[in-house]
């Protein structure tokens, strides 16, 4: 199924650039996907269109693909500053790039797999269910 990825924080689509991108990976000192890396210099903010996945015994909604330039007026949206929330609460290698209408977050796990990261929800609570085995999984198993 093809994603639609429609505006949410801008009215126009906002690309992040590579230097962004490289400079929030060196931050977290990770390797990004590169698929994701592709996805998110295009649409960074937006939402994806279908939008829901499986986890455990139901759904959920993927909401937003977090920014990775710094907005001030959208830092709520920031992938560092989703990081820097999540960090104190859960175990090291766990990177968010999206959230969920809860307050959740979509989030890649390097933890067992440093090259190729599995996609993860944490809760609110901090629990942390297992989603998809990467990132392409994650966007292909999106329904409406």
């Amino acid at each position: 199924m093809t994603i639609r990825w429609l505006n949410y924080l801008w009215q126009k689509p906002h690309p992040a650039t590579l230097d962004e991108i490289e400079l929030l990976a060196r931050h977290w000192g990770v390797r990004l996907p590169e698929q994701y890396r592709t996805i998110v210099s295009l649409h960074q903010g937006m939402v994806p269109e279908p939008c829901v996945f499986d986890v455990g015994r139901g759904t959920d909604v993927f909401n937003t693909l977090l920014t990775i330039c710094e907005d001030e007026k959208w830092r709520a949206y920031s992938a560092r500053n989703a990081y820097q929330t999540l960090k104190p609460h859960v175990p090291s290698g766990i990177y968010p790039f999206g959230d969920t209408p809860g307050g959740q977050y979509v989030c890649f796990d390097y933890r067992t797999t440093p090259d190729e990261p599995k996609i993860v929800l944490v809760t609110v609570e901090t629990d942390i269910h297992p989603i998809a085995d990467s990132f392409s999984a994650f966007l292909a198993m999106l329904h409406d």
